[in-house]
């Protein structure tokens, strides 16, 4: 972690995260320690890069989330993305952003060692390693900060934990949005709206969300498809591997929201077969019209949405993960929607993207 000009806390915190960091692969030539970390990629390989942000009262909360679920989730958001191109992950990058009491209390530091046995145990289940990042104090206050996705959050300081990922795969062979064609069958992993089903019930509760550990990564998923979603990235390379894919992204917007955004990058129109998606047990609780809401445009599933041509055999599982065809690709038309929902007694109507999309009109 590059050290920044007050000690006071920091020194604890960067010694913190050097402890936790003890994962290294044969790409990581020089992490954690000096300005740069050094990588090297494999031979035939590119790199693959993707960011993203955990945002508290956007992403989680502290009051509701255990610290160990928002490190899970802040490093498995960007394993799912390497996932959907078929990567190998080589290495992580995170930069910390945390109020004073965090860094200086002991009930923050928990928290701290809390969220890194999160992130960590992820990262090593995947060989991923922390390379890198930085620290800093967040403000002690920020405006419009009760203005969150989440409600009732207001914070005289936020944590805000920024990750960076690298990624490897076959030079020119990584899985994209844009190669899906009309004749294309459509699938997806696992199951859809079980984490927006378990959020609804982590912001019900009045205290910190319980987590029920089986002792496996899988059956913790299933569990607890929210606040320990899995990453499948076994699967995404078992699909550029076996060159079974055509394109590929991972849910994590929502179906609606992600399958517009291949339908858009592939130029094509998608239509969805309602009875045939895999419905997590947790939405199928909520009735079979609020479970159809919860698998189209929950989001956070972090499934992986893939096309593939209609002769291409895609096997039932893959790497253990079930495969389901959800629907077809086809010509689109002018005057016709990106995608359009087939409901079991067959009637068709215009299927909306209304999962997540920050600055849209739904985000509040």
């Amino acid at each position: 972690m590059k050290q920044q000009a007050n000690p006071i806390g920091e020194l604890v915190l960067i010694e913190q995260i050097r402890r936790a960091s003890r994962l290294r692969n044969a790409s990581v030539v020089l992490g954690i320690g000096d300005d740069c970390a050094i990588l090297r990629p494999p031979t035939g390989c590119e790199l693959l890069i993707t960011t993203d942000f955990s945002l508290e009262g956007r992403h989680f909360r502290r009051d509701r989330h255990p610290a160990e679920s928002v490190g899970h989730r802040c490093l498995a958001r960007g394993l799912s993305d390497l996932a959907a191109m078929g990567a190998k992950p080589l290495a992580a990058f995170l930069s910390l952003a945390l109020p004073r009491d965090i860094v200086t209390t002991k009930s923050g530091q928990q928290w701290t060692r809390r969220f890194l046995h999160g992130l960590h145990a992820l990262g090593d289940r995947y060989a991923c390693p922390l390379a890198g990042g930085d620290t800093a104090e967040s403000p002690s206050s920020i405006a419009g900060a009760t203005g969150s996705g989440l409600p009732g959050i207001a914070s005289p300081g936020l944590i805000l934990a920024d990750i960076i990922l690298v990624g490897a795969a076959p030079t020119g062979k990584a899985l994209r949005r844009s190669g899906a064609r009309p004749g294309d069958l459509l699938y997806c992993t696992g199951s859809l709206g079980g984490a927006a089903a378990e959020l609804a019930t982590v912001l019900a509760r009045k205290s910190v969300a319980r987590i029920r550990s089986s002792g496996t990564a899988g059956a913790n998923a299933a569990q607890h498809p929210h606040l320990l979603p899995e990453p499948r990235l076994a699967t995404g390379a078992a699909l550029l591997r076996r060159k079974l894919a055509s394109a590929a992204l991972d849910l994590s917007d929502g179906l609606s929201t992600d399958l517009m955004h291949l339908c858009v990058a592939s130029g094509v129109h998608a239509v969805v077969d309602a009875a045939a998606l895999p419905i997590h047990p947790l939405a199928a609780a909520l009735g079979p019209a609020a479970a159809l809401q919860a698998a189209l445009h929950g989001g956070e599933d972090y499934e992986l949405l893939f096309t593939a041509a209609a002769s291409t055999r895609i096997p039932r599982s893959l790497a253990g993960v079930p495969i389901t065809p959800i629907g077809r690709i086809t010509r689109r038309r002018t005057g016709q929607p990106i995608m359009t929902l087939l409901h079991p007694d067959g009637t068709r109507q215009p299927l909306q993207p209304a999962g997540w999309e920050h600055f849209s009109s739904t985000a509040h």
